[in-house]
């Protein structure tokens, strides 16, 4: 009887093993996407700091900082949620993955708010739109704007990924075993703070080395 007990026990646990695994491959694979992204825009800000410098005082500091502080926030709640999954208090759980989605959402609303000051300031030199900046070196100000948005678009589409996962899983919650709910949990939480460091890299690196 020991025996089948410890076999029915090691397979969920084998199998949010492998989970964690394959999230923990995902990631590395994404974080070299992003640190090649990150090294493209740190070169060319050595290269042309001044106009980097003024281009970045274009972007909304009160915007940024409220969408940091909402990201932060959401960690906190996916920490949360990931934690009364480990003692099995599922309502709770859900709860708490339905306040990181909902701060996921806030976080786009208020990044489409800030698209949409700088598409109408003609900052964005994207979709044949036309770029109309006032400051010094146009040039290589646009450089800087076209890393913004391949940046921070990269960023919120794997934002929206998180969200979708995270409602799917709550969709399948009645059906799944209590293993599974545990072993997603763990492997969506991993993700969401992965993608919830890469802002908090992004954020200074944009918005405040030139302040």
């Amino acid at each position: 009887m020991s025996g089948t007990e410890s076999v029915a026990f090691d397979t969920p646990l084998r199998e949010r093993r492998a989970d964690t695994f394959a999230m923990w491959v995902f990631i590395g694979s994404e974080a070299m996407l992003f640190g090649a992204i990150f090294l493209v825009f740190l070169v060319a800000h050595i290269d042309f700091g001044p106009a980097f410098a003024a281009a970045s005082k274009r972007l909304s500091l009160p915007l940024g900082t409220l969408n940091t502080a909402v990201l932060i926030t959401s960690s906190f709640t996916m920490a949360l949620a990931d934690m009364l999954a480990l003692h099995r208090h599922w309502r709770p759980t859900i709860w708490a993955l339905v306040a990181t989605a909902a701060l996921g959402l806030c976080f786009l609303i208020v990044k489409g708010i800030e698209y949409g000051k700088e598409i109408s300031e003609g900052l964005a030199p994207l979709l044949g739109l036309p770029f109309r900046y006032a400051g010094p070196d146009p040039v290589h100000a646009e450089s800087f704007f076209g890393l913004y948005f391949t940046m921070t678009s990269l960023h919120a589409l794997h934002l929206i990924g998180g969200i979708v996962v995270i409602a799917g899983m709550i969709a399948l919650w009645p059906t799944s075993s209590p293993a599974n709910r545990l072993r997603r949990v763990v492997a969506v939480g991993l993700y969401w703070h992965f993608v919830d460091i890469i802002w908090v890299f992004m954020f200074p690196v944009l918005y405040l080395i030139n302040r």
